[in-house]
């Protein structure tokens, strides 16, 4: 694979399967379907992080899932697209969102980490915030759960009856970008309820 004209899609959780179907693990979620609809693999690496490399649509990529936790995902991928000499703009990154309603997905260029600390830490390790964002919205607890308790609790059983859907339309939202553009892919993704 040629180390120039290479992306990095890299969706943020936690490993385990304590964490395996929480609020926080969208982004692993979007990958994996990702990495299952064109018949990609993933392999654990050197970087802490289990990847999975080939074509997206004729794009070369190589689709990421950090092993570190979500606070520290921000080394393993500065140092796979270093390996890879993959320029952060050219670096997507899915992560859950509790500032936007479940259901809603929302594409941005560039931009801070919000309060979450996996952006924060990628935005840390690779010196900026230069790289794509695909956000996924979960929502705010109904209950009064703190922020940490809800990113990492299940989700209700409303939710689990669409949150396939959801994940399926995170997914299309990353080719869309991978392929037309971010500012594409936020013309037609952007805070757009998915039909349930």
């Amino acid at each position: 694979m040629s180390q120039s004209d290479v992306r990095l899609v890299a969706g943020l959780g936690n490993p385990g399967d304590k964490y395996e179907n929480t609020r926080h693990n969208v982004g692993f979620m979007a990958v994996d379907e990702l990495a299952a609809g064109f018949r990609l693999s993933f392999q654990n690496s050197r970087w802490d992080a289990q990847l999975a490399r080939g074509e997206i649509e004729g794009i070369k990529v190589i689709l990421a899932k950090p092993m570190s936790f979500m606070n520290l995902s921000g080394m393993p991928l500065y140092r796979i697209a270093d390996y890879y000499k993959i320029k952060s703009g050219d670096v997507i990154v899915i992560h859950d969102d509790i500032d936007l309603a479940f259901g809603t997905i929302k594409i941005k260029e560039k931009g801070g980490h919000g309060g979450h600390k996996g952006v924060k830490s990628i935005m840390e390790s690779f010196g900026g915030g230069e790289f794509i964002r695909l956000r996924i919205g979960v929502g705010r607890s109904a209950t009064g759960l703190s922020v940490a308790n809800f990113v990492l609790d299940n989700f209700s059983a409303d939710e689990r009856a669409v949150i396939h859907k959801v994940i399926m339309r995170a997914k299309d939202a990353a080719v869309t970008v991978l392929c037309k553009g971010a500012k594409s892919g936020m013309n037609e993704f952007n805070n757009k309820l998915i039909p349930y």
